[in-house]
């Protein structure tokens, strides 16, 4: 599933890979394991003239216009790596392929989007996607900047728990962590859409569940964290990779998230808008 760093979310992915993880989902009670080596096959094909460079648990694929920051990036990439692998207490078997793309529209064309579509990074299939430091940070003091704000922990954080659940998640939940790991790990958090005195709004989990990508992604990205940090707060950090563990076995969201705090879902849903009013 994508994992995405950014306000704005993905609408649509490219014709091939829609075609082949239906072929992948369909085929197969392993999907993950397919549908990593089809996108992993996919990138080969669309980054055949990239150079490409290798960290400890890392392969960076680059254009020659960012030569010059390959070797940061290397380093923040493994310190995300052993920042977020310490919270999840387990690493990942295989190295990760980063692809570090140029500029937005390259990035975008990678996935089939719209030109206009942005994103700082996206997790997709087991590889990590990112826009050049250069295409957004202004001048040449970017390093600093590139870590505490840019997106490897976030996206690594979406590596793990696609990792610990198999593949089997959703668009909020993964959404949350990432957000929960990094603002955790690095202290950054987007932006409160009721920061400045609007009324609070919020979404049904079922609706996050099944129209994440359709509704106002600010609230969305927003509550998805508010609902990890919930949890945590009231079951312990602990349950949050106890949900995950449950996921891992196949369960569904709202069996995976009972089974691990020992509540009803419509309990904790209603016991959570309630924590919600109160703020």
């Amino acid at each position: 599933m994508l994992g995405i760093k950014t306000p704005n979310s993905a609408k649509n992915i490219s014709l091939l890979i829609i075609v082949a993880l239906i072929i992948v989902v369909t085929v197969s009670r392993n999907s993950q394991t397919l549908v990593r080596a089809v996108v992993g096959q996919e990138i080969n094909l669309k980054t055949a003239g990239f150079s490409e460079a290798e960290t400890e648990h890392y392969k960076i694929r680059y254009t020659s216009a960012d030569q010059e920051y390959v070797d940061m990036i290397g380093v923040v990439a493994e310190d995300a790596f052993s920042s977020v692998c310490q919270e999840f207490e387990r690493q990942p078997v295989n190295k990760t392929t980063i692809v570090v793309y140029p500029n937005s529209e390259s990035l975008a064309r990678s996935f089939g989007w719209d030109k206009d579509e942005k994103a700082m990074g996206v997790y997709w299939g087991g590889s990590i996607r990112i826009l050049s430091p250069r295409a957004w940070i202004p001048g040449s003091d970017w390093a600093d900047q590139f870590e505490s704000e840019g997106p490897m922990v976030h996206e690594f954080a979406h590596l793990m728990v696609d990792e610990i659940t198999r593949g089997n998640y959703n668009r909020w939940w993964t959404e949350g962590i990432a957000q929960y790991i990094e603002k955790k790990i690095t202290g950054f958090e987007f932006a409160d859409p009721f920061a400045e005195g609007q009324e609070l709004e919020y979404y049904p989990l079922s609706v996050l569940e099944k129209n994440f990508d359709q509704i106002d992604q600010q609230i969305a990205y927003w509550e998805s964290l508010k609902v990890v940090e919930y949890i945590a707060q009231q079951y312990g950090e602990d349950s949050l990779f106890s949900i995950l563990e449950e996921l891992g076995r196949g369960k569904t969201m709202s069996r995976a998230l009972t089974g691990a705090l020992g509540v009803d879902y419509k309990t904790f849903e209603h016991d959570f808008y309630q924590s919600m009013g109160k703020q």
